[in-house]
């Protein structure tokens, strides 16, 4: 059924609850390229915390779900392996000697999971399953976790963990049951620095890290942990969130707390390449799409999503692909090769099925034309690009 009208859920703890967990911790499923399958984390300080499993299915417009006991703490932050459609990572908070501790840690989904509470949500007699928790990625030395990310595209052996201040490289061995770090980065400055997120280049064989820090975005080579790039004053306030399109190597969005979408050639920082200022709060989550770096998504506390086409810092910005190369040696050769006008950059579509601010939105790892939000509510709803839009991109 191919249908633009959105499709809701809105998560329950198991058994039953008298109302929603809260949530703001989404991930597509990046190992999973079948089925539509989405992570989400719950943050709940009188339950035990969950993973709800997301299965959409496309044919019926149904949502499915599965859920599976993260006994650990509230989720801050979750990420999926690449290379294991099984494994996952957490950023949760956990109650320590009266103090509130960041903490990070791999799991892994239990082998039977798909028969655990698949479609039971008001059996109060069913029990969830719980995640096997593999190892811990937390170093005493290195502060709270934010967040973990995954080598992008590789073999789920390599993890980097944001921790107060320091960057920390991990290999996990024996099967994801050990995590020895390799390599570490340090933020040095005045005051308390500490890193808000960050996001692994899947560009110059995944060498490259961007991280953000109060305004500023820092990229950094893991082959030295030494800094490469700094935008200091990126935005004017806090920056909540970066991410590399995914065709253009040298191309990164950010998105923060002074309700601004930037992209930036980082190969000159003194000025962003474009601006969006469309949300009216904090802009919590940016997202280039994997197949078509045009379509580029934003989430913010003003509790819209927002689908903008930008078309004109894109891989196809004539249509056809090019690389940067190309772009540089001059844009009008290739207007008029094309003998039509190029699409120009524009929001596609404002979403507001939310009610509460949307902290996270990711694609689809397995159908590029669609997506899914997440609110702070527990309520998750799934999108798809316009048709209109979808097949003027494709012919």
């Amino acid at each position: 059924m191919e249908d633009d009208a959105p499709v809701i859920y809105g998560l329950e703890f198991q058994p039953c609850s008298v109302r929603a967990p809260q949530a703001r911790a989404l991930s597509a499923q990046t190992a999973e390229t079948d089925a539509i399958r989405f992570l989400v984390g719950t943050q709940s300080l009188k339950f035990d915390n969950q993973i709800h499993i997301i299965d959409f299915d496309d044919e019926n417009n149904i949502i499915n779900k599965n859920v599976l006991l993260h006994q650990a703490g509230e989720i801050w932050h979750i990420g999926a392996s690449p290379a294991d459609k099984a494994v996952l990572t957490t950023c949760y908070n956990k109650t320590c000697d009266s103090r509130v501790v960041s903490c990070a840690a791999v799991w892994r989904m239990p082998s039977d999971w798909e028969t655990g509470s698949h479609e039971s949500p008001d059996d109060t007699a069913h029990n969830p399953q719980t995640l096997e928790l593999l190892c811990h990625l937390n170093d005493s030395a290195h502060g709270n976790a934010a967040c973990v990310l995954w080598e992008p595209m590789g073999d789920g052996k390599r993890v980097i963990s944001l921790a107060d201040n320091h960057a920390l490289l991990w290999d996990l061995q024996e099967s994801s049951t050990q995590a020895v770090v390799s390599n570490t980065a340090t933020l040095e400055g005045k005051g308390q620095l500490k890193f808000t997120s960050g996001k692994w280049s899947p560009h110059h064989n995944c060498s490259q890290l961007a991280t953000a820090n109060d305004t500023a975005i820092r990229g950094w080579d893991l082959r030295t942990m030494s800094q490469i790039y700094c935008i200091e004053n990126a935005h004017g306030q806090l920056v909540r969130d970066l991410d590399f399109n995914p065709n253009r190597q040298y191309y990164l969005a950010s998105c923060g707390d002074d309700c601004k979408v930037k992209f930036w050639d980082v190969r000159n920082i003194q000025e962003p390449v474009k601006s969006l200022e469309e949300h009216s709060h904090w802009v919590w989550s940016v997202r280039y799409n994997h197949s078509h770096d045009q379509l580029v998504l934003t989430a913010s506390s003003d509790s819209r999503l927002i689908l903008s086409n930008m078309v004109s810092i894109s891989s196809e910005p004539f249509g056809h692909l090019v690389d940067d190369e190309e772009l540089s040696e001059g844009e009008d050769n290739h207007q008029d090769d094309k003998g039509k006008e190029p699409l120009k950059d524009s929001v596609v579509s404002t979403y507001e099925e939310h009610e509460d601010s949307v902290y996270a939105a990711e694609w689809s790892s397995a159908d590029p034309w669609l997506f899914a939000s997440l609110s702070y509510d527990g309520r998750l709803v799934i999108n798809r690009v316009p048709r209109a839009l979808k097949y003027r991109i494709l012919l």
